[in-house]
């Protein structure tokens, strides 16, 4: 198990435009590595997705995934996403109260589209080309934003619906 730093909040890396991925360098010892550490890191964080820009990696790669013993309605499916594009297919949104591992400790209320039209290439070259909806549509937009250096601060409904866990009445859906 090889967990790394997560950035925090105030990282100017964590600002930035991340580089697209080149599927020569999918089948390299130090991609399945990053993939694999990337998965630790998250977990170990309890994490629902982590995006490569939070550990320094500008690169766009985001995992996602629930603990695979978690049976809710809102379990993630393991997925490894690679130059990941989204678009809204909706003008619906979900209001979510969302957290970050780049930004500890802390929440805020952000409304998103509720359905998307997302596709990205997996480790292995294959490309995809999905539609998503409900809570995995919400959890990938939070991470695909990562690789444009987009926080969910950057997108609150109101900075009066923000703060730190421990000082918040939170009410509705929330997002780890």
């Amino acid at each position: 198990m090889s967990v790394r730093k997560i950035l925090k909040i105030g990282d100017p890396l964590l600002r930035k435009t991340s580089d697209d991925v080149h599927p020569d360098e999918l089948g390299t010892k130090e991609f399945k590595k990053l993939i694999r550490d990337m998965f630790d890191t998250m977990r170990h964080a309890d994490g629902v997705g982590l995006a490569a820009p939070q550990i320094g990696i500008m690169k766009k790669i985001v995992v996602v995934g629930s603990d695979p013993e978690d049976d809710s309605p809102s379990r993630v499916p393991e997925r490894i996403l690679i130059n990941p594009v989204i678009k809204p297919i909706t003008e619906s949104v979900d209001g979510n109260w969302e957290g970050c591992l780049s930004v500890p400790g802390m929440r805020g209320y952000v409304e998103r589209p509720n359905k998307i039209q997302m596709s990205w290439m997996d480790e292995k070259g294959s490309t995809h080309d999905e539609t998503i909806e409900g809570y995995s549509a919400i959890v990938y937009q939070h991470e695909c934003d990562h690789l444009h250096g987009v926080l969910y601060v950057d997108r609150l409904k109101s900075t009066k619906m923000f703060g730190f866990n421990d000082s918040m009445e939170l009410s509705g859906p929330i997002l780890d």
